[in-house]
């Protein structure tokens, strides 16, 4: 059902004089429907009419589009308008960008959850931002310092976390629900750290066996035929990243971002500097990630990983739009209780075919997309799960999962025009 949000007259008066508003055109330019299409307008584009302090607000004829500004370099200006609308096929909308001095307050359909402690008998604190040294991880310190192993983020579909402890791996809570998960997951009542989150409860649980893969989404370096994994395992002690970064860039009603970046990665004899962004937007079944690499030889190539664990069925591999749609379908959960799809989208551009894991090392029980490199240019895929007790329960059936990943691939490859004027 397509939800319309009207404003108050209350609220309407808070919108700044319509000197300041303009006009915007958006255009699906595919022939097919692209619903909840994420959208990044610049500021560049609208910095003229924006005014200090203020929220946008996108109207039109019969409803208002949520949005919001993010400030993705972290200089306290912000960088982009996004927001996420339907579209019909070949479907232009006419939208007012006007300027408000009061927050909209859209529906929250994204969130972040982040907490740590510095010391065991520390209750945990929520924080947007983390420093980790090589020394620092899980099994020197002698305790899990991080709520949830390291950050969650979600959106009104489903759930995902990040082994910030040095693993690196990324992990699936599966959302029967569309609301947000609570904030104290992972902790308990004396705010300590806490695994109680693979047990049922009316919003969902962690539903993915990671073991010693990267989990999904999850990447490694492929240097001279050695998949080189980032991070280590639960029993290592000294970290292969000598500095990991995090931040919560933003968290907001239709978009949540995560930063990690990786200084000196020690792989194959060489150092590397990575950038990564997670991004996570309302109405899809998973989430975007974004990675650049320094310091390459001119030997390496990406590795983009979906975790084979539990897994009997044969993989899928299938070109949708733009895209290469790694797809399984199977009892993926814990102990092979439910079903479970995964799949993940790599750039048909820059596809050079994939292997698999070993069974043994430091990165297993995986399918690995392999992707053609380049020294600090972005590449940039989708993660995706679907599981039979989430909102759809047609994702118990394997030929619908598979439709709804290579549909979404080229619901993802529809290009949408964005004209602005006065």
């Amino acid at each position: 059902m397509k939800t319309k949000y009207y404003l108050s007259i209350a609220f309407a008066t808070a919108i700044l004089a319509n000197c300041n508003a303009q006009k915007v055109t958006l255009k699906n330019t595919s022939d097919i429907a692209v619903p909840q299409k994420a959208i990044s307008i610049k500021r560049s584009q609208i910095a003229s009419k924006y005014v200090a302090n203020s929220f946008p607000i996108l109207i039109t004829k019969n409803d208002t589009i949520p949005a919001q500004l993010n400030d993705l370099d972290g200089d306290g200006k912000w960088d982009e308008l996004f927001l996420v609308t339907d579209f019909a096929a070949n479907e232009k909308k006419t939208a007012t960008l006007s300027w408000s001095l009061k927050d909209p307050k859209f529906p929250i359909k994204t969130s972040v959850r982040f907490g740590k402690r510095e010391a065991k008998d520390l209750p945990v604190q929520p924080v947007t931002e983390e420093v980790l040294m090589a020394n620092q991880v899980h099994k020197k310190l002698g305790f899990q310092k991080y709520q949830t192993d390291g950050p969650t983020w979600e959106n009104d579909k489903v759930g995902f976390r990040h082994y910030l402890d040095g693993r690196n791996s990324k992990d699936v809570f599966g959302k029967k629900i569309p609301a947000i998960t609570p904030e104290n997951v992972g902790i308990n009542s004396k705010g300590a750290v806490e695994d109680n989150y693979h047990v049922m409860y009316d919003w969902g649980r962690d539903i993915f066996p990671v073991g010693n893969s990267a989990g999904l989404g999850g990447y490694a370096l492929l240097i001279n035929d050695k998949i080189n994994r980032l991070g280590i395992l639960t029993n290592d002690t000294l970290n292969n990243v000598e500095k990991t970064t995090f931040k919560i860039v933003s968290e907001g009603p239709v978009n949540s971002v995560l930063s990690y970046k990786y200084e000196n990665w020690k792989a194959s004899g060489n150092n590397y500097q990575v950038q990564e962004t997670t991004s996570i937007w309302p109405g899809m079944y998973g989430y975007e990630n974004t990675v650049s690499i320094s310091g390459l030889k001119g030997g390496e190539t990406f590795l983009a990983a979906i975790s084979n664990i539990n897994n009997k069925n044969p993989l899928q591999v299938v070109e949708a739009g733009e895209w290469v749609c790694f797809i399984q379908h199977d009892n993926l959960t814990y102990n092979r209780e439910w079903i479970l799809g995964t799949a993940i989208l790599v750039p048909k551009k820059i596809y050079k075919g994939y292997i698999e894991a070993p069974k043994t090392g430091q990165l297993t029980d995986s399918y690995l997309a392999k992707l053609s490199i380049e020294n600090n240019k972005k590449i940039s895929y989708y993660a995706i799960a679907g599981w039979e007790l989430s909102a759809d329960k047609n994702f118990k059936d394997a030929a619908y999962f598979s439709n709804y990943v290579t549909t979404l691939a080229k619901q993802l490859s529809a290009k949408i025009t964005v004209e602005i004027s006065k």
